[in-house]
């Protein structure tokens, strides 16, 4: 018995990868949709939902495959010039620095610092390799204040409405699949 218990804490929930599935969709929609805000940036919806993600489910393989697929994602969705491999170091960057986050950060105050912290090192990556990579169409500092600082400030309010929806369905997902068993 006590083997097979080990064998069921490796596997990966199927519901977890559909759920971190559909926040990446719904990321790629609201990113897709929003159009470019100052030269060709805009807010990157696609990271609320890969925070969502980290701060729901608790399998780190999940949540590392959810920041591979909007690294590519949103690399193949990029209307900045040569965003592409940018936001693919930009995610990778992200994903691990806001994993960490929510390691450390008490409970009470994780989704802001997250919204803020994790906006703020996805935007400055982005723009970092990007200029290292081709360039910038505009300056590094212009391009912070007219798109990462807003970004920061829409993501993180964006974060903190949305967090508790997802908190709250993902719990009544754990409930719902234990409930059964007990009425047995």
């Amino acid at each position: 018995m006590r083997r097979v218990e080990k064998t069921r804490r490796a596997e990966i929930r199927v519901s977890d990868l559909v759920l971190a599935g559909l926040m990446v969709g719904l990321g790629l929609v609201l990113h897709g949709v929003f159009p470019g805000i100052f030269a060709g940036m805009k807010p990157d919806f696609s990271l609320i939902m890969l925070f969502i993600v980290i701060m729901v489910i608790p399998d780190n393989r999940v949540r590392v495959a959810a920041g591979l697929a909007t690294a590519v994602i949103t690399a193949m969705t990029t209307s900045f010039p040569n965003g592409q491999i940018a936001n693919i170091v930009d995610k990778i960057i992200t994903t691990a620095a806001v994993m960490g986050l929510t390691a450390v950060l008490p409970k009470q105050i994780k989704v802001v610092l997250v919204g803020v912290i994790g906006t703020l090192i996805s935007g400055t990556v982005f723009l970092g390799t990007a200029a290292l990579v081709g360039g910038l169409p505009a300056t590094f500092i212009s391009l912070m204040m007219a798109v990462v600082l807003p970004a920061t400030g829409i993501n993180t309010v964006a974060l903190f409405v949305l967090y508790p929806l997802a908190a709250k369905l993902y719990s009544m997902q754990v409930v719902q699949r234990v409930s059964p068993q007990k009425a047995r």
